[in-house]
C-alpha cells in the first residue's frame, strides 16, 4: 500500500500538476518572485508520498507473519472516514452560498460576493473546521471543544497563509463557482 501511495504521488507530481497548473511552482512577474499555481499541490503530493514511504518503512520492520486482515472494525473506520470528507466538501461547496441566501443582502447571488467578507471565508472555515475537528474526533473517539477549536484555528492558520498575504487567490471552493 505504501508503494502505491508513492507511485501515486510521484505520477501527481511529475504528471498531474504540470498538465493541470498554468505557471510553476514559483513565478516571476515584472521582476517579483511569487508562489505559483503548482506551489500547493506539488508540496501535498510530497508530503503524500512522504507518508508512504514512511508506511512502507514501517511494514518491512513488521514481522512476516503479521499477515494483514480487514475486520469490520476496519471497513467502518474508512465508512466513518470517508463520511467525514464527504460532509466537510458538502459543507465548503454549500455553506457560503445558503449564509448569502439567508443572511447576505437582498437578491444577492453568493457568486457576486464569493471575493468580499465575510462569505469568501464561510465555506473555507466550515468545511476545514468541520474536517479537522472531525478527524480529531474520529482519532480520540469523542467529540470535544478542543477538537473543533483546533479545527477553527487550522482553517485560520491556512487562512493566514494563503489568502492574506495574496490579494489574488481565491480560497476553495470559491474559484470554481
Amino acid at each position: 500500500m505504501g508503494l502505491c501511495v508513492v507511485v501515486l504521488a510521484l505520477l501527481a507530481i511529475f504528471a498531474w500538476v504540470p498538465n493541470d497548473t498554468a505557471t510553476g511552482i514559483i513565478q516571476k512577474i515584472r521582476g517579483r518572485q511569487s508562489i505559483g499555481d503548482a506551489m500547493a499541490p506539488t508540496l501535498a503530493a510530497l508530503l503524500i508520498g512522504l507518508s508512504g514511504l514512511l508506511i512502507t518503512l514501517e511494514s518491512r520492520r513488521k514481522s512476516a507473519q503479521e499477515g494483514p486482515h480487514v475486520s469490520l472494525f476496519n471497513l467502518g473506520f474508512l465508512a466513518i472516514l470517508t463520511g467525514i470528507f464527504l460532509a466537510s466538501v458538502l459543507l465548503m461547496r454549500w455553506s457560503g452560498p445558503l449564509l448569502v441566501g439567508l443572511f447576505g443582502p437582498e437578491g444577492a447571488v453568493y457568486r457576486d460576493l464569493r471575493d468580499t467578507m465575510p462569505w469568501k471565508l464561510s465555506g473555507f472555515v466550515i468545511g476545514g473546521t468541520f474536517l479537522v475537528g472531525g478527524l480529531i474526533s474520529l482519532m480520540q473517539r469523542r467529540v470535544s471543544w478542543t477538537a473543533v477549536c483546533v479545527g477553527l484555528l487550522t482553517a485560520g492558520l491556512l487562512i493566514a497563509v494563503f489568502d492574506l498575504p495574496f490579494s489574488d487567490i481565491l480560497l476553495p471552493p470559491n474559484g470554481d463557482l
